[in-house]
């Protein structure tokens, strides 16, 4: 396998999962500061031109972090990163979506490229703190579900390996302070094993 990465995306949380499940694997990072996610060369790859993709043993390109983290859990299912029972697996799906979806798709996003939202740069401030209310309102429901529990569904899943990378932005990138499940969650990821290694394979 090999994953198609930028360092500090949301592909480190898949580079974790990859990482958890022991497999064999490669990497080729994709320079985002020279826009090569836009090049001919990897819109061969992923015509959406963004990260995470990656290439399957079969040489089949699967991409969205929802799927590739679910593929590989289910590939390895002695690594028990997918629930046994359908509750649980329903509840990962869950929160790995919300995570994706909304803390960084409709939170981070509007941080980090405020002129997706916005053309003039005059509102890109207003983005911004729109960002930052969806990603304050957003870890506070997070905060609220890690009540008395180690990891999102009872037992570690994918689920922490994607609410791990926006984590990672607030606390590593922006410096912001972490609410106290969360900061828990967060110091419990960083001691693992395959995170060490995923930031270290990333440079981070």
């Amino acid at each position: 396998m090999k994953l198609f990465y930028a360092p500090g995306s949301c592909a480190l949380g898949i580079h974790v999962v990859l990482e958890e499940t022991g497999a064999p694997y490669e990497t080729q990072r994709i320079n985002f500061a020279e826009r090569e996610q836009h090049s001919a060369a990897y819109r061969a790859v992923n015509p959406k031109g963004k990260v995470p993709a990656l290439q399957r043993d079969d040489g089949s390109i699967l991409t969205e972090f929802q799927a590739i983290a679910l593929y590989l859990g289910l590939t390895h299912p002695e690594k028990r990163l997918v629930p046994s029972d359908i509750d649980r697996q329903a509840r990962m799906m869950e929160a790995m979506d919300f995570v994706v979806g909304t803390i960084h798709a409709a939170g981070f996003r509007r941080l980090f490229r405020p002129a997706e939202f916005a053309p003039n740069e005059s509102d890109h401030d207003a983005v911004k703190a729109r960002g930052l209310e969806v990603i304050t309102q957003g870890f506070a429901l997070v905060e609220k579900d890690l009540e008395g529990k180690d990891w999102i569904v009872g037992d570690f899943s994918l689920a922490d390996a994607a609410l791990f990378y926006p984590s990672f932005w607030a606390a590593a990138r922006l410096k912001l302070p972490l609410s106290a499940n969360l900061q828990g969650h967060y110091q419990r990821m960083m001691s693992r094993p395959s995170v060490r290694k995923a930031l270290a394979d990333q440079g981070l």
